[in-house]
């Protein structure tokens, strides 16, 4: 099976395009790396793009990116897809960087984009705002999360790494712990976006970053059970969740576990299905507020 390896830019529309763009330069400090009539894009500290914004009448992601690996065979991997029933289209240059892209939607209606980048951008690194490293995961409230989890790990190739109870998923394309979040609720939308930061002193200055320039914490800091992370959250001009994190579990493939760290329970920490107990959101003790579910 052909999997994807990584998540590579997420696409959202947002009413607002103007106050957005300078929420992820100078809030986030990412890099706009390009804007036309349609569509900005913005960089971080490895891809061309890891965030494009277009005009649109409601704050909601409408696209995932995603990468194969440079000896995988688009064309293969389009045949693989179809072969589920799945429609699929081409694009070329469809965006910066990428020549050739396949297309699908996956069941909630969100556009799959996977394609070959056969060469680093290489941004310059930012010297304002929090920048993060990387675009680490995308989460969403979804009303099958059965069916959707399937979804990903069939056609996309994605493996489970946990489950809470049976009504929360998290998904790996690759050594991260989870680059799909699924969350069962009465209807399909956007939950968070999460970007990594360097470590806890990285997580600390943002976190100041954000109180001086007038964005309050959500939840957070803490550390999630699920995937271990260190964590904050707050909201974006758009009413969208950001989450930034680090410390994330790391998965070793070949022994089936995830990297040892002090803070894990169990030795050796492997995939499974947690209680959903409060240790399993947040170890450190304080639960999500009732704005994380709006």
């Amino acid at each position: 099976m052909i999997r994807v390896r990584k998540i590579a830019h997420a696409d959202y529309e947002t009413p607002d395009l103007d106050k957005q763009i300078e929420y992820y330069t100078d809030i986030l400090g990412l890099t706009l790396a390009a804007k036309d009539k349609d569509a900005a894009y913005l960089a971080s500290t490895v891809d061309h793009h890891s965030v494009v914004l277009r005009k649109g009448a409601q704050a909601k992601c409408v696209r995932l990116g995603f990468q194969l690996g440079m000896e995988d065979d688009l064309n293969a991997f389009e045949k693989q897809t179809a072969a589920h029933g799945i429609k699929t289209a081409r694009k070329k240059d469809a965006e910066p960087t990428i020549a050739d892209m396949v297309t699908f939607e996956d069941p909630k209606g969100t556009v799959m984009e996977v394609f070959k980048r056969p060469d680093f951008a290489s941004p310059k690194f930012p010297t304002k705002g929090i920048v993060p490293h990387r675009l680490g995961h995308v989460a969403f409230f979804v009303k099958d999360v059965k069916g959707i989890t399937d979804f990903y790990c069939n056609v996309l190739g994605f493996r489970v790494s946990d489950w809470m109870g049976d009504f929360f998923s998290f998904l790996r394309c690759g050594v991260d712990h989870h680059t799909i979040n699924l969350m069962k609720t009465e209807e399909d939308r956007h939950f968070h976006t999460a970007f990594e930061l360097r470590d806890w002193g990285h997580m600390l200055t943002a976190c100041d970053f954000l109180s001086l320039n007038g964005y309050k914490l959500l939840w957070g800091p803490g550390r999630h059970g699920i995937g271990h992370n260190l964590f904050a959250y707050h909201r974006s001009p758009n009413g969208l969740i950001t989450e930034l994190f680090a410390q994330l579990d790391q998965m070793n493939e070949e022994m089936g576990y995830f990297e040892p760290r002090p803070w894990h329970r169990d030795r050796p920490q492997k995939p499974k299905v947690w209680t959903p107990d409060p240790n399993a959101s947040n170890y450190w003790g304080i639960g999500p507020s009732d704005e994380m579910r709006k």
